[in-house]
């Protein structure tokens, strides 16, 4: 009699695991055949010329780069490219991000050209974030200060100070459950710039440019290198270099974009999923500093979880299975000073979003 029971079990356990892998696998089938929208973003434009390093206009060379990134994805069938502006207009940054998500973009990148009073050099790519250092900071503000420039920006950005360190720190982390995926396209543009042409490399980093806090896709922002220091303007302002920055860029979107669609299916993984486990966590930080996880180190707060991913530490505090726990642990991390700390929800170690994980549980 056991054993009839156990079979039947068995037989019960096959069958589900053959329905879900058929669902499972309509969906994927849906996914490979889904065109992709990339929102293409130069920056600046028109009244605004961006940064004059050396001469040279950052407007005008974020715009050739961008239509050349364009005409090489457009060469591949499964994705649509889309422009914030394809000629030399000024464009809100509000108006940026809005261009996006009216359009359900997959990906939205802008590019840039960078400066500094030194001879610095390199090319950076940025994700959204609260946190920086003074120098990032700067360049934050300087790139937010096109605001100032824009018809109604009190009402639009409400009474955002981009001249302001505290406003550019304040600026609320629209992009949590993006973030990842961020990374992801940032890293493979960013050693696309350091191992195939050889650029300095300012590696991936996150901040909070106003343009990404405007988004609600995974979203980057790409400094092309700084025209102040003159070889590195040369380059980014002849044919050549514009053509090379663009074709690697374009090269990682793909890849990217081919990643999404690599989504592999075993009965394991099937199987998996039928018993699902929802983890919650509080991010209390991130970034590039590998810290020690000791009590002190946070502000007294215990148990901190350190992951690495794509070059960046994300520090996790009060795990839990319980949403209420993880909410009175944010509560707490808050407390201790962590301002920007958020709620992280996960299935079976991947991250998912904090309401799907909820909706899991009430089922």
């Amino acid at each position: 009699m056991q054993s009839q029971q156990n079979y039947k079990k068995i037989i019960k356990r096959k069958i589900l695991v053959l329905l879900l892998f058929i669902c499972v696998c309509q969906s994927v089938s849906t996914h490979a055949q889904k065109e992709y929208v990339v929102v293409l973003d130069a920056g600046h434009g028109g009244h605004d010329p961006g940064n004059l390093g050396s001469g040279y206009k950052e407007k005008s060379i974020a715009l050739k780069v961008v239509l050349k990134v364009g005409e090489k994805l457009k060469r591949y069938k499964d994705v649509k490219v889309l422009y914030t502006r394809k000629k030399d207009v000024f464009v809100d940054l509000w108006k940026r991000g809005d261009i996006a998500n009216h359009a359900k973009a997959d990906l939205f990148v802008s590019i840039h050209c960078d400066s500094h009073t030194s001879n610095a050099y390199g090319a950076g790519t940025f994700v959204l974030g609260l946190r920086g250092n003074k120098k990032n900071l700067e360049i934050a503000k300087r790139e937010n200060a096109v605001i100032l420039l824009e018809d109604n920006y009190r009402d639009k950005y409400k009474g955002f100070d981009p001249n302001s360190a505290e406003s550019v720190i304040g600026l609320s982390l629209l992009q949590e459950e993006n973030l990842d995926k961020s990374l992801a396209i940032a890293s493979l543009i960013q050693n696309n710039f350091t191992f195939k042409l050889k650029r300095n490399n300012r590696k991936v980093k996150q901040d909070n440019f106003q343009v990404l806090r405007e988004t609600i896709m995974p979203s980057v922002l790409v400094e092309l290198g700084f025209l102040t220091n003159k070889k590195e303007g040369r380059f980014l302002n002849s044919r050549n270099g514009q053509l090379k920055m663009a074709n690697e860029i374009a090269n990682a979107i793909y890849n990217y974009i081919k990643n999404l669609k690599l989504n592999t299916i075993t009965e394991s993984n099937i199987i998996r999923n039928v018993n699902q486990t929802i983890d919650f966590k509080v991010q209390i930080a991130s970034g590039k500093n590998r810290i020690a996880t000791k009590s002190y180190n946070f502000k007294g707060l215990k148990d901190i979880e350190r992951v690495s991913f794509s070059g960046l530490y994300k520090y996790y505090y009060g795990a839990t299975a319980n949403y209420r726990s993880v909410a009175v642990a944010l509560k707490k991390a808050k407390s201790k000073g962590f301002r920007s700390a958020f709620i992280v929800a996960f299935k079976n170690g991947k991250k998912i979003p904090v309401q799907e994980a909820l909706k899991i549980q009430q089922n």
